[in-house]
């Protein structure tokens, strides 16, 4: 003969473990924390280029129409 009946574990009050999500919600934000400051410095990083290139660009095109245009001799 099977047994089709499931085993049932009883839990008496006071004898579980206390939950720890404090423990896990502190590894959420630092988690968190750390991503929020990954972005900041690839946002960063992203802004400083845009700068650099923007001056560039702006000195190069400073730079074409400062020169004086060529008088042709004909």
């Amino acid at each position: 003969m099977t047994n089709t009946k499931g085993k049932i574990k009883v839990i008496k009050k006071g004898t579980q473990p206390a939950p720890q999500p404090v423990a896990i919600v502190e590894d959420q934000k630092s988690t968190r924390e750390a991503a929020r400051e990954m972005v900041s410095t690839v946002t960063n990083w992203v802004t400083e280029f845009k700068q650099r290139r923007s001056t560039e660009t702006r000195q190069a095109i400073e730079q074409f129409f400062s020169q004086q245009p060529q008088a042709n001799g004909v």
